[in-house]
């Protein structure tokens, strides 16, 4: 992701999330955020999709994704999952983290296929209607020996 991508990744967001972030969190992503990795999918030269994940140490934990609507059910989110999670194995990441609503069914199938389990439950996590969230986990191989 580019500084000239911000406006549209937030108008992206405002698409797809109840509590979209401003663009001033984006430029705080890019600019101040030693941790994020932040990478947008543009399909004939439009961003239709965006990542942003967060390594620390030996964890990466999934912050956001979105997919526009227009382009759901044709792998994209895949792509943008695939690119977290070889990071994080390159990172050399123990794990990769992530909440999600509880009655998000495109994301819990997405996150299923790439073997996250579901290890907690996070109560009134979302501040616009105080829905739970799914904590999940996926194991990685990190750096055992």
């Amino acid at each position: 992701m580019q500084v000239e991508d911000i406006e549209a990744v937030a108008a992206l967001d405002s698409e797809c999330f109840p509590l979209p972030w401003q663009e001033e969190q984006y430029r705080y992503e890019l600019h101040e955020n030693p941790f994020a990795h932040v990478y947008v999918l543009e399909v004939d030269d439009r961003i239709i999709g965006y990542i942003d994940f967060w390594i620390t140490f030996e964890t990466c934990q999934l912050a956001k994704i979105a997919v526009a609507p227009a382009y759901r059910g044709q792998q994209y989110a895949h792509l943008l999952m695939d690119v977290m999670i070889a990071t994080a194995n390159q990172e050399q990441c123990e794990t990769i983290s992530l909440e999600v609503r509880v009655s998000n069914e495109a994301a819990h199938k997405l996150y299923e296929h790439y073997d996250f389990i579901k290890v907690n439950v996070r109560k009134a996590y979302y501040q616009d209607n105080g829905e739970d969230a799914d904590f999940l986990i996926k194991a990685l191989g990190g750096n055992c020996i």
